[in-house]
């Protein structure tokens, strides 16, 4: 997961492959609930693995359940039978609206009946995301909820550590205009004390439907049969209980593949193919493949896949009621740019109380784009822009919402092939961890456009902690191009292979060490090196590593094959790459090329007590003799000689700090940047 302050997007070319869904964050958290209220243990598999249900399996342990991982993406919960094994708790809760509203409905009928108190937090924006009508109908049955900071809001206190009789006689009334999750608290609350049959009444339209139709079906899969008469009233058997149905597999998320549908449909001649959500899905966001379809999407597909492509291009605008796909029409709203019209989304007044108001948030970003955007109460008008050169670049603000960022970073595929900055990116976390990897591996960016920004300079001159730290600070990946001589040698020692020079000598032999270079795979990560799953950090800086490196750098073969292995590197988000000739020989069209240097005994001197620090034995002045030595033969070798491309910057460190350098580098990157 990217989790840095900011992330470029390279312009998008085409868009293929295949991509493997997460766990659906709506069915997940209705199920750990459920898996926590019901008798007897559930095996949970493919859940997923995000922020929101971070934040709920804590505080199921935190109130006594049983939870166990049992393998990636499984764990398994003993439930509590609804009855309390802790009788007080103070649960923090995030951001996470399928955590707050369920726990609370269920907490506060728990702890009203049965002596209990409970208080319930989160981030500042859940303290501003209204549940009065919520907390409204727990008072009403006679549930104990207590009021923390603003009326209406969270945080709330669950219940004073008395008994207390709950009125279940009378229909309980519940809106149904404001958000699917209330009434969905509730219907999973409620068996919990239905002695009797209990009644809930809808007030006006209920919006959400499909979210309340996953509801029924899990709550049926844990042993409760709902009644529902059309949307109008819900009725809950009495002396319902929850039953543990042994294992539940939770199904892929039909939201997120919103973002994969509308990839296909702007950037695919073949096919982009979603895996883990088919067209059967019981998550009612599947519906969007509706809505992409009729603005001109290709989709096909089966029980567990879809398959999009682009159709109708431009896309179609349309017209259309989004009250059954409220998170998934945010996709649509982006969409609309590459739209031949005005595209209207309509019902989705839920937008301005979930993890932002995404209405104003989707209104402001779309016209740092160039699209003309007419925001209502429960509308968003969507004009593209008229022609490619209309359309800008822009960071775009992501409100902490997780939507907010993958919907955008569906802008990098522009006509204008402009670059997109999406910023805190690490907000997907609460869905969609792996989002920004997936979109990566499922694009090919426009030829050239994946930024390479290179740092080259003599031994010992700070260029590894200097490339490491720019590219953790833009998420791009590092290419430590001085160990892949030493790999090579490594590897051909791990394939049997000789590298002594009489045998390098011989064109066959050449050729052979050459093919093992070409299939390295090599991924460095921090001060590790690994070839495949194989940690070869302290195999590649033994002495007989740095002679067999000498040894093949000198075989023209291998010199060719390590040159396009480096060039594999350069792939979205972006590379930094260090060496003593990545800017003038291996990425010679790079945006920005630094080369960093500083005095011999300035150099020498950081390399003495980095020794010293290791414990390893070093004499000051025979390592500023070393240095000074290597650099006349790095300067004057016959292939490619050690100095700086011409239009590189040239940063002298001998008096600054790594903190500094990394800033100053960052700063020159920025000026790089496409004007906003």
């Amino acid at each position: 997961m990217f989790k840095q302050a900011f992330l470029d997007v390279p312009p998008i070319a085409t868009a293929d492959g295949a991509v493997t869904l997460p766990g659906s964050k709506s069915i997940s958290n209705r199920v750990l609930l459920l898996a926590a209220l019901c008798d007897g243990a559930t095996e949970v598999h493919d859940l997923l693995a995000s922020d929101d249900t971070h934040v709920m399996l804590e505080a199921l342990k935190v109130l006594g359940c049983e939870v166990t991982s049992t393998g990636v993406n499984h764990v398994r919960v003993v439930g509590l039978n609804g009855r309390l094994r802790t009788q007080s708790a103070a649960l923090f809760l995030g951001n996470a609206g399928t955590a707050m509203r369920p726990l609370t409905a269920a907490l506060t009928l728990m702890a009203s009946t049965q002596g209990g108190s409970f208080e319930v937090s989160g981030v500042p924006r859940m303290h501003e995301r209204p549940i009065g009508d919520l907390v409204d109908a727990l008072r009403a049955l006679g549930g104990i909820v207590t009021d923390l900071g603003q009326p209406g809001y969270p945080p709330l206190r669950l219940g004073d550590g008395a008994l207390h009789t709950l009125n279940l006689k009378d229909p309980i009334p519940v809106r149904g205009d404001v958000s699917s999750q209330f009434l969905t608290a509730l219907l999973l609350a409620l068996p919990l004390v239905a002695k009797d049959d209990v009644v809930i009444d809808v007030v006006g339209e209920l919006i959400s439907k499909p979210y309340i139709e996953i509801t029924l079906k899990l709550l049926a899969q844990f042993g409760v049969h709902v009644k529902r008469d059309e949307w109008k009233r819900f009725t809950i058997p009495g002396s319902s209980r929850y039953q543990s149905p042994g294992k539940i597999h939770v199904e892929a998320d039909a939201s997120s593949a919103s973002y994969f549908v509308a990839l296909g449909a702007l950037g695919s001649t073949d096919g982009v193919r979603i895996n883990g959500v088919g067209l059967q899905s019981i998550q009612g966001d599947i519906r969007f493949i509706e809505a992409a379809a009729l603005m001109g999407a290709d989709v096909t597909g089966g029980d567990n896949h879809l398959t999009v492509k682009r159709g109708a291009w431009p896309l179609k605008a349309i017209d259309l009621d989004c009250n059954h796909i409220p998170d998934a029409a945010m996709t649509l709203a982006v969409m609309a740019l590459y739209a031949n019209g005005t595209t209207t989304l309509r019902n989705i007044a839920s937008w301005r109380v979930k993890e932002t108001d995404r209405l104003t948030a989707m209104a402001t970003e779309l016209r740092k784009l160039g699209a003309t955007v007419e925001e209502g109460a429960d509308y968003l008008s969507v004009t593209p822009p008229a022609q490619s050169a209309d359309w800008r670049t822009a960071p775009i603000d992501t409100y902490d919402d997780h939507r907010i960022a993958m919907c955008f970073s569906l802008a990098a595929l522009s006509p204008a092939k402009l670059p997109i900055r999406i910023n805190e990116p690490h907000c997907v976390a609460k869905t969609y961890p792996d989002y920004f990897e997936a979109l990566f591996s499922a694009t090919t960016p426009h030829a050239g456009t994946v930024p390479v920004i290179c740092i080259d300079g003599p031994t010992a001159s700070g260029k590894g902690t200097l490339s490491q730290g720019v590219a953790k600070a833009l998420g791009y990946a590092w290419l430590d191009s001085g160990a892949l001589y030493r790999l090579v040698g490594v590897a051909a020692e791990m394939a049997g292979v000789s590298t002594h020079t009489d045998d390098l000598a011989q064109p066959d032999h050449a050729q052979r060490v050459a093919a093992i270079a070409a299939d390295m795979a090599v991924r460095f990560e921090e001060d590790r090196v690994y070839l495949g799953e194989t940690d070869v950090s302290e195999a590649i800086r033994t002495e007989a590593a740095g002679m067999g490196a000498s040894r093949v750098s000198a075989v023209a073969p291998v010199r060719q094959a390590l040159l396009e292995l480096q060039h594999r590197f350069a792939k979205a988000p972006g590379l930094v790459a260090d060496g003593r000739d990545m800017g003038t020989v291996i990425f010679p069209q790079a945006p920005l090329k630094v080369f960093l240097t500083a005095s011999a005994q300035k150099r020498a001197e950081r390399r003495y007590s980095q020794l010293i620090s290791k414990g390893i034995p070093a004499k000051l002045d025979s390592l500023l003799a070393d240095l000074q030595e290597r650099d006349a033969r790095d300067t004057n070798r016959a292939h490619a000689p050690l100095k700086p491309a011409e239009d590189a910057v040239l940063l002298d460190n001998t008096d600054m700090g790594i903190d500094e350098s990394i800033q100053l580098v960052l700063s020159w990157w920025q000026g790089k940047q496409p004007k906003t």
